[in-house]
Formats: structure tokens, C-alpha cells, sequence
């Protein structure tokens, strides 16, 4: 066994051991806990941005583009946020313990079915250290013991985030156990990590599509998947020039390196030269490269797009867009490039809007709304772990609740059974 292999079975057996006492821990100890690691992130600010910029220099040499080195950017508002994201998920109600469902049998037994953690948690992820905290403390919320793998380019910012997340586990009395980083830039330990059943019971893996799919190839334990965001928003005929305006540009402009940022326009043939013109002029306005297909390439200022540009995650400045016929083909151009993220329409007619909601497969499904509020912590989850665009057992914004499993509760009074 290579040193890599040891040190990650060191850490698999003693998240396994924090995980036993985590699934019983009361709900007050792990929001204490919390809201020391949230004080603790803001004592340690400048510790953190120190840190930042050496992982910063780090990504600079390695070549990362300006979208990848924003992600990975920490300031001071950006370290409260994340400070706010742990009281968030601290002043929640626990998940764990919650009553899902209860019913009498005529036998005379009496059923509940219970939430319960789900025991270790493995999470990769690139780029943003803030998942470090978000992660770190949604695992602990839902009495989960969690092992952060962070991508090299955030090693040193997530290891400044981890020190206030132990501080926090050690003033509540729990585990510092509870949550662990893998200490080394060796992508051995990531092999490891995938293979690790004894001790492992899901692994979460947040990043680019060569992350998500060497996870998905190599795992032998189940995975929460968080594809890439090839996000769609489909421009309807009925579509009001105002909140389209508005949020379009939101969309694509406000942070162009997330998994919520528009990737595609698609803008009903009816309102190409109307909507879809003024549309398309203000993305070029405030800086965005528009890649056009077909109704929209004779606009002044837009790119000839590729075929290669359909179903392609920017993560930048670009955005392509074209013209289709109705809402059908539409949708038929999100089912065969979109990956099942987020997807939004754009329209004032209900039942185009409920045609779009009922035949669209995707995680999160918008209406009239930025796509960039595709995140956990704007749907009221404090934080999220990812985005899951698979169909088993969590979907879309994955927070504590969704980090739980279930057992069965049975009662009788000297039931037998004939």
C-alpha cells in the first residue's frame, strides 16, 4: 500500500468513527458548532486572503482564465458571505430525526419512517474554496462526517477554511474528526478516495466535466452527480422586452464562472428582430461575446457561432444564441444539448410557461427569473453542496436535507405475525 493509500485510509477510519457519534449528536451541539467556525472565518480573515493569494499565483501559472481565477478569488465580502452561509445552515431546522412518514397497520403495528445521516460523505471539487465551508457544514448539519478534496489550485485556501471549520467542531465538544481535507495536491489520493467502500458512502463530486465524469467512471461507491451548467433560456413569443432585458442579461453578466450562468439563447422566430434584437445588442454592450446560429447571425456585432458552440459550458464572457421556430423545437434543442441543470423561459402566456415546466427534464426549470438564482443557498438551503443533475435520490440544490437517508421505525405491544 503506497503512502497516499495509507494516509487515505487514515482519514477513512476516522471520519468513520466521527460519523457514529455525529448520527446522534444534538441538534444544538452541531448549530454550536457552526456558529463558532462562522466566527472563527471572520477572526481569521486576513489569515484566509493571505493564503488566497498564493493559491492565486498558483492559478495564475497554471494558466487558469480570468472566469476560473474569480472563482477561486476571496475578499473580505466574499469571506462574510461565507461566514453568513454557516450561521445560515446553523439556524436551520435539523434534519435529522425529521418524521417523514408515519401510518398505522391493522396488525397493530406502528410505522415511521426517520431521517438519518448518511454516514460519510467524500467531496471534490474545483476552483471554489468557499465550498470548503458551504460543504463542511451541510455534511455536519445533517450529522454526516465529510473528507474535502479540494482542487490543487484552492490548496491553500482551503486548508485556512478547514482550520476555522475544526475550531468550530472542537469549542462544541464534537469530533474535529468530523471534518477532514486531504492534505496533499496528489491526484493519487483522488483515486483513492473513489475506491474507499469500507468507509465511504457517497461521494459528491462538484467541478468541470472532466472531473464529473473521470468521478463517474472510477467510483465504486454511489455518487451524487453535478454536471456542467449548459444553461438554457428559451425566449418565447409572449416574452415582455423588459424582464427579458433584465434578466438575460443577469443571467450571463453577473458572474459569468458559475453553473447558473446563461450559456444559449433561444429566441422564438416571432420576436428574433424585435426582443431577440435588443436583447442580443445589450449582451454585446456590456462586454459579451455573442456567437450567433441562424436568425440572429445577420446582427451587427455578433460572432458566426460553430456547431461546436451548441451545448458548450463558457464560463465567460460568450454566449450563443439563435432563432428557432417554436417552443417544440426549443425544447428539442435543450433535450439534445443541455445537460439537465437549469433551463429558463421567458414568457407572459401561462400555458407556454407550463408546456416549458412540464416537458423540460432539467433540475431546475425558471420563469421570468435570472438563472443565476439556480443556487442552495437562494433557495432558502443556507448552502448547497452542488447541484445534482441525476434522478436518483437527490436533484438539483443538494443541502442538508438532502445529505439523509431514512429507517424504518416499527412498534408493536407483543405483535406477532401468523
Amino acid at each position: 500500500m503506497s503512502e497516499v493509500q495509507q494516509m487515505m485510509q487514515d482519514l477513512g477510519r476516522r471520519a468513520k468513527t466521527a460519523a457514529a457519534s455525529l448520527a446522534y449528536a444534538p441538534a444544538a451541539q452541531k448549530t454550536a458548532a457552526l456558529m463558532a467556525a462562522a466566527d472563527a472565518v471572520i477572526a481569521a480573515q486576513s489569515k484566509i486572503i493571505e493564503a488566497n493569494k498564493l493559491d492565486i499565483v498558483f492559478g495564475r501559472e497554471k494558466g487558469l482564465s480570468d472566469a476560473m481565477l474569480d472563482r477561486l478569488m476571496l475578499d473580505p465580502a466574499r469571506i462574510e458571505a461565507m461566514a453568513e452561509g454557516l450561521r445560515d445552515v446553523a439556524q436551520q431546522e435539523d434534519p435529522v430525526g425529521r418524521i417523514l412518514e408515519e401510518w398505522e397497520r391493522p396488525n397493530g403495528l406502528s410505522i415511521q419512517k426517520v431521517a438519518t445521516p448518511l454516514g460519510v460523505i467524500g467531496v471534490i471539487y474545483e476552483s471554489r474554496p468557499n465550498v470548503t465551508a458551504d460543504a463542511g457544514a451541510l455534511c455536519l448539519k445533517s450529522g454526516n462526517a465529510v473528507i474535502l478534496r479540494g482542487g490543487s489550485e484552492s490548496h491553500h485556501s482551503t486548508a485556512a477554511i478547514h482550520a476555522c471549520l475544526a475550531q468550530g467542531l472542537v469549542a462544541a465538544g464534537l469530533p474535529k474528526e468530523a471534518i477532514q481535507t486531504v492534505p496533499t495536491r496528489d491526484r493519487a489520493a483522488v483515486a483513492a478516495l473513489l475506491t474507499m467502500t469500507d468507509y465511504i458512502d457517497v461521494v459528491v463530486p462538484r467541478g468541470g466535466k472532466g472531473l464529473v465524469g473521470l468521478v463517474q467512471r472510477e467510483a465504486r461507491v454511489p455518487v451524487f452527480a453535478h454536471l456542467e451548467g449548459i444553461v438554457h433560456i428559451y425566449i418565447d413569443a409572449a416574452a415582455d422586452l423588459a424582464k427579458t432585458l433584465d434578466v438575460v442579461l443577469n443571467s450571463k453578466t453577473r458572474r459569468t464562472g458559475i453553473c447558473g450562468a446563461a450559456e444559449c439563447l433561444l429566441i422564438h422566430q416571432d420576436v428574433v428582430d424585435t426582443i431577440g434584437f435588443e436583447v442580443v445588442q445589450a449582451l454585446i454592450k456590456a462586454g459579451v461575446e455573442v456567437r450567433a446560429g441562424a436568425g440572429v447571425d445577420g446582427f451587427s456585432g455578433t460572432q458566426v457561432a460553430s456547431a461546436e458552440d451548441w451545448g458548450k459550458e463558457y464560463l465567460s464572457s460568450i454566449i450563443a444564441a439563435k432563432s428557432v421556430v417554436d417552443m417544440e423545437a426549443a425544447i428539442a434543442h435543450i433535450r439534445q444539448f443541455g445537460s439537465d441543470h437549469t433551463d429558463c423561459i421567458m414568457t407572459e402566456d401561462n400555458t407556454a410557461k407550463q408546456r416549458f415546466f412540464a416537458q423540460v427534464d432539467s433540475a431546475i426549470l425558471m420563469h421570468n427569473a435570472s438563472t443565476q438564482f439556480a443556487d442552495g443557498g437562494e433557495f432558502g438551503m443556507g448552502a448547497e453542496i452542488g447541484i445534482a443533475t441525476g434522478k436518483m435520490h437527490a436533484r438539483g440544490p443538494v443541502g442538508a436535507a438532502q445529505l439523509t437517508s431514512f429507517k424504518y421505525l416499527v412498534s408493536g405491544d407483543g405483535a406477532v405475525r401468523r
